[in-house]
């Protein structure tokens, strides 16, 4: 469970959405390659940009389906771009995803306390998956609940391990009021998948997968491994005031921040995952992801390298794009690593339609208030 510095905070901060949304109005285009080579390369076209904070896309038959945490819906976006309301009273939504069969609806709603003194996002308060079923039946599995009962990382270390007196006092504060601590209790239900019967929550604020039946009944289907960091000269030097030479070469285990779960065609679940802490490149662009067996929990490795990995969309043919927030792109996974594949500024969301086409969608900003948008990936000729 994240600290006061870590990435999950990051994703609930409704500054977030003001700092990163001052590069969302222009959606730009990739640079062209050689006019004699005239390739075709991904570009955005525009959907709608009637959105706010579209945090995750899903298809149902041909439409195409939003959460938006920004306008607390749950929304279908119109061939031309405007937005029905599928769900009106869904706070804090993030997640969002249909059974195959189109009968049951899931979405995530998060609700917070009251502003902290020092600044820092309030608390978590309620957070929860939602499904709706035939009949308007409708389920809520409360999260923050399970969280509080079986805490599943209790037993994962974070932070420095034995730290002395001098690196306590001079990391204290740096990434969180506790320098060496084992999983606290925090629940932020941010998206889901269905898998056969059963849907999965990557639960943000618990660091883990949870399965969750359509009767709300939860249990922990793994939990993610801490990310480690080794404190640089460089970073030292940079913060204010500078670090001191003690803490040069620890390594401090960050939290790691599940924010998408997908389904691959293999079986396995694919997940994205915030590194907590920094996320520019003081400490390296450290946003990962992940293959899960969804019969035993295990956890492999399968990228790194990702500035912001807030999403991810898996193709027909096994290609794996992820959607950068800090980095300001969708990168596609190439041999364990992020390449950049399309420019887009803002970029929160990316998901892969039944057809195989790649979707994205982007943060608004307050200053100016340009909006969030939905937009479709498409490849064009390079101009000569």
């Amino acid at each position: 469970m994240p600290g006061p510095a870590s990435g999950e905070t990051l994703l609930r901060k409704k500054p977030l959405i003001a700092a990163v949304g001052a590069a969302c109005s222009a959606l730009l285009l990739v640079t062209p390659m050689p006019a004699s080579a005239t390739p075709k390369v991904p570009t955005s076209r525009l959907v709608s940009n009637e959105l706010a904070a579209p945090f995750n896309i899903a298809f149902k038959g041909r439409g195409v389906y939003v959460a938006d945490g920004g306008l607390g819906e749950v929304v279908r976006v119109r061939r031309d771009g405007t937005l029905k309301t599928i769900v009106a009273d869904a706070t804090g939504t993030s997640g969002l995803a249909f059974s195959k069969n189109g009968h049951y609806l899931a979405y995530t709603t998060t609700k917070s306390g009251p502003p902290t003194e020092g600044g820092e996002p309030p608390p978590i308060t309620d957070s929860r998956l939602n499904i709706n079923g035939p009949h308007g039946s409708h389920v809520e599995a409360d999260t923050l609940a399970y969280e509080k009962a079986n805490n599943p990382d209790q037993h994962v270390h974070y932070g420095v391990r034995h730290p002395s007196t001098c690196v306590k006092d001079a990391l204290k504060g740096v990434f969180s009021d506790q320098v060496s601590y084992k999983g606290l209790v925090d629940s932020h239900a941010y998206s889901v998948a269905r898998y056969k019967n059963k849907w999965v929550v990557a639960d943000a604020g618990g660091n883990d997968l949870l399965w969750v039946t359509n009767r709300g009944k939860i249990r922990t289907l793994a939990v993610l491994p801490s990310q480690p960091a080794k404190i640089t000269q460089e970073f030292a030097d940079a913060q204010v005031p500078p670090l001191p030479d003690c803490v040069v070469g620890k390594t401090y285990k960050f939290e790691a921040v599940p924010t998408d779960v997908e389904v691959g065609r293999d079986g396995y679940l694919y997940v994205t995952t915030l590194p907590g802490g920094p996320e520019d490149p003081s400490l390296g662009a450290r946003g990962k992801v992940y293959r899960v067996n969804p019969h035993n929990g295990h956890i492999k490795l399968v990228a790194t390298g990702f500035l912001g990995a807030t999403n991810l969309a898996l193709s027909k043919h096994g290609k794996i794009f992820v959607a950068e927030l800090f980095g300001g792109q969708i990168s596609v996974v190439k041999l364990g690593k992020a390449h950049k594949y399309v420019s887009l500024p803002g970029v929160v969301a990316v998901e892969t339609d039944r057809s195989g086409a790649l979707w994205a969608a982007t943060l608004g900003s307050e200053k100016p208030p340009p909006p969030g948008t939905l937009v479709k990936i498409v490849k064009v000729r390079a101009n000569p």
